[in-house]
């Protein structure tokens, strides 16, 4: 079998490893949901409470608003509770990041190739003060804090004014115990803090990429686009898929713009980007004092368009059952389940220490 080429692996390592940011990316939103949970217990509790004071004959917003306002602040405390905890994760998890960029580039690519390093303390700054699809991390969370409450204040007088108990009031905010509590109106804003802290670790992890590509511009001549091609891929990122740009993210080759910047071209982009390293000759150094398999190594050439399940196909059976389960897996090995069958990989949840050891 022919020796692959450091583009091809670099751009195939990208895609494991984007299958690995996806186990580890759902355990961080479990995380930041149980925050949350935890808090609206006592919310609830506490708005049951604060809503027996109120007598419906003389119920008024002016009344409401005053009894409402301990609610309120439990809230506000659960979300900056949130917003630290996710702080402090997104901190480790440049650290991570950085160290695989890194050491991706310094494993793969022959000892005479230098690789510069980046500061992860100036990257992990600059992703912090840098917006993600228009605004900051926590002016996400505070909007989605407000409309919580707004939703809770509306839903509570609404009750009161068409004479609806206590327990309706709270179940039509809180859900239903058989269904999950999935079917009540505080679900919606649940899906909007996953989202944020999906797209949030999306975004420093681009960030966190691009920062050392951006210290190793001297070794590249530009980029692939590599997304993770599932049933849950964007259409606007698997167009993209394998396409080719030059170190200023223009296009080569065809005419589909990288979007704005380095960054995220959409809300929780889970696409990677691999860099295409230049040859040895575009690097200035004479090709004939290496050997033919060091030289056949480093060629320069773009590496070839490799879909998700091309991808998944080369993976050991273990790997297999991680991402889609074991009863997927099976029947993909057979030949009887392709991908495009499957409405959505399993992806198991990993630690950011998991994903160190890996």
């Amino acid at each position: 079998m022919a020796k692959k080429k450091v583009n091809e692996i670099l751009a195939d390592k990208q895609i494991g490893h984007g299958v690995d940011l996806r186990g580890y990316t759902q355990n961080v939103v479990n995380r930041m949901l149980a925050v949350l949970n935890r808090a609206d217990k006592a919310l609830f509790d506490k708005l049951v409470a604060q809503m027996l004071k109120v007598n419906p004959d003389s119920f008024t917003m002016e009344r409401l608003e005053g009894l409402l306002e301990s609610v309120r602040r439990l809230q506000v405390d659960a979300f900056r509770a949130m917003h630290d905890d996710l702080t402090g994760e997104l901190k480790n998890f440049t650290t991570y990041e950085v160290d695989f960029q890194q050491g991706l580039l310094i494993d793969e690519l022959p000892v005479q190739v230098r690789i510069a390093k980046v500061n992860v303390s100036e990257v992990y700054a600059a992703a912090q003060a840098r917006p993600f699809q228009g605004n900051l991390l926590k002016g996400f969370l505070d909007d989605i804090e407000v409309n919580r409450a707004k939703l809770i204040r509306r839903t509570v007088a609404d009750g009161f004014v068409q004479h609806r108990t206590t327990d309706e009031i709270v179940r039509s905010l809180r859900g239903t115990k058989s269904k999950g509590y999935s079917d009540g109106l505080l679900e919606a804003p649940r899906r909007d803090v996953a989202a944020v802290v999906r797209t949030a670790l999306s975004h420093y992890a681009a960030f966190s990429q691009q920062a050392v590509y951006d210290e190793n511009s001297d070794i590249g001549k530009g980029y692939t686009w590599v997304a993770t091609l599932d049933s849950r891929t964007s259409l606007i990122c698997a167009a993209r898929d394998g396409l080719e740009y030059d170190m200023n993210f223009k296009p080569v080759g065809h005419s589909l713009p990288w979007g704005a910047g380095p960054g995220m071209i959409h809300w929780a982009c889970r696409s990677r980007r691999s860099m295409i390293i230049k040859s040895w000759r575009d690097l200035g150094v004479d090709i004939d004092e290496f050997d033919p398999e060091t030289r056949a190594s480093l060629d320069g050439q773009v590496p070839a368009k490799v879909t998700f399940e091309e991808w998944l196909q080369r993976q050991s059976a273990e790997r297999q059952d991680e991402v889609l389960g074991v009863g997927k897996a099976q029947l993909f090995r057979s030949g009887k389940l392709h991908l495009r069958d499957m409405l959505s990989a399993k992806g198991r949840e990993l630690t950011l220490d998991e994903l160190r050891s890996r």
